[in-house]
């Protein structure tokens, strides 16, 4: 065998590996929740950050094989990251741990998002679309049993062995649950990123068993009420929108369209008939209701949720300091390690925290970064759906509500992020020979 030839054998093994660990890092994700609750809840809070030692690492193999290469956007989130260490211990907060805990956002998970893109390709995009159709139906029956059990209840049994629940005030003394994830947004995540799914299979269905197909959609009708969680339905009505304006390029339009809502009307006739959920669509009409009443309609449940809070971050960043007040303050964990308690030290909305931790200047070059990086996905999937490409049209649904703005705060939620444009990259890419 000769060097050439050794070289490529060993970057194909490297790449292998590189797969197993994404693939590990997906379950991570989908489980981390688990196992901080039910599995190992005495280690709740290593737990917590259990994805970021892999990323490491694959981080390293793949740089060490050449596998990962730098980019702009890498070089100027690196740069940024840096910076703001050094600007935390001169200016802001000098807190070693709360520092490596929120520098870890840029400087770990963020590259991680293009070792996903490179190693994967658009068939490991599918096979992640399968897992998540098989996965929704066991955590439909988990979210099921979560809203009409107590919160004293073991499948509500909150991080560390809590006995007070995981549960989050829903309505009608109903609690929206978890799942399998520390906290309700995981939950309301998974079912996102099920819909983007879901309703690229209905598009291009000779890629999944039609019987799974249609009980993960069964399961993704029955979740928007259980979940008690106006997130995931307007996320799921944005998804439709894209949906609909993918199918305007595909072969047989009107064909596609038949199909399609003959079978939503079938699934929408089974899912009327479970007696059970009549409790739940009542808890979850009383939570709309109510919610949408104190935020002013959907005007400002959309609207200001979503720009206003640039605005706002915008407006009161004059009452921070010029390098702001330390990288990881803004974070809960940041906040537990700084004053015992999980508050909100900065701000609860994201653009607002990363203006706090960082600045003007420097919160200001994360915002930018993550709006251009939306925005080319936005012009490359328009681009790859004209030639009949769906996969990058449909993760950008989700990609982007929790790439620009999305709290990457919260380790649940940065996770999606990361992973789901990771996966964005991935489906732009041919199938490689190392697909599985």
């Amino acid at each position: 065998m000769t060097e050439s030839t050794q070289n490529i054998s060993n970057s194909n093994n490297t790449l292998i590996w590189l797969k197993r660990g994404v693939w590990l890092y997906f379950y991570l994700l989908l489980f981390e929740g688990a196992l901080r609750k039910w599995v190992l809840p005495s280690l709740s809070d290593a737990l917590l950050i259990v994805r970021d030692p892999l990323a490491i690492l694959l981080l390293f193999f793949a740089w060490k094989a050449n596998i990962l290469k730098l980019n702009g956007y890498i070089t100027v989130m690196t740069f940024i990251g840096v910076a703001s260490i050094i600007t935390t211990f001169l200016t802001g907060h000098q807190n070693l741990f709360v520092t490596i805990y929120g520098a870890r956002i840029l400087l770990i998970q963020f590259p991680f998002i293009f070792l996903i893109g490179t190693v994967f390709d658009k068939s490991d995009v599918l096979q992640i679309g399968k897992q998540m159709l098989w996965i929704a139906l066991p955590m439909t029956i988990l979210i099921t049993l979560q809203f009409y059990s107590p919160q004293s209840a073991w499948v509500n049994r909150g991080v560390g062995g809590d006995m007070e629940g995981a549960g989050f005030s829903g309505a009608l003394g109903f609690f929206r649950p978890p799942g399998t994830f520390s906290f309700t947004n995981g939950n309301t995540f998974f079912y996102q990123l099920l819909a983007c799914f879901i309703l690229m299979f209905w598009l291009t269905p000779k890629y999944i068993n039609k019987l799974i197909l249609v009980l993960a959609t069964i399961c993704l009708v029955i979740a928007i009420p259980i979940s008690i969680s106006r997130t995931l339905l307007f996320s799921v009505i944005i998804t439709l929108a894209f949906y609909f304006s993918a199918l305007y390029f595909r072969p047989q339009f009107f064909k596609k369209l038949f199909l399609f809502l003959a079978s939503l009307m079938i699934v929408g006739i089974i899912v009327s008939n479970l007696d059970f959920l009549d409790t739940a669509t009542e808890a979850f009409n009383s939570r709309f209701e109510n919610a949408s009443e104190s935020e002013g309609g959907l005007e400002g449940t959309l609207i200001d949720r979503y720009l206003g809070g640039f605005i706002s971050a915008i407006t009161n960043s004059q009452n921070i300091p010029f390098f702001g007040y330390g990288l990881g303050m803004g974070t809960n964990a940041g906040s537990q390690l700084l004053t015992g308690g999980t508050t909100f030290l900065i701000a609860e909305e994201e653009w607002a925290r990363t203006i706090g931790e960082m600045g003007l200047i420097l919160g200001l070059g994360v915002i930018l970064i993550r709006v251009l990086l939306s925005a080319s996905f936005g012009f490359k999937s328009f681009n790859a759906l004209k030639k009949q490409n769906v996969v990058p049209w449909m993760l950008l649904s989700f990609v982007l509500l929790i790439v620009p703005q999305g709290q990457w705060a919260q380790p649940t939620a940065l996770g999606f992020a990361v992973f789901v444009t990771g996966l964005m990259i991935a489906s732009f890419q041919p199938t490689s020979s190392t697909s599985n």
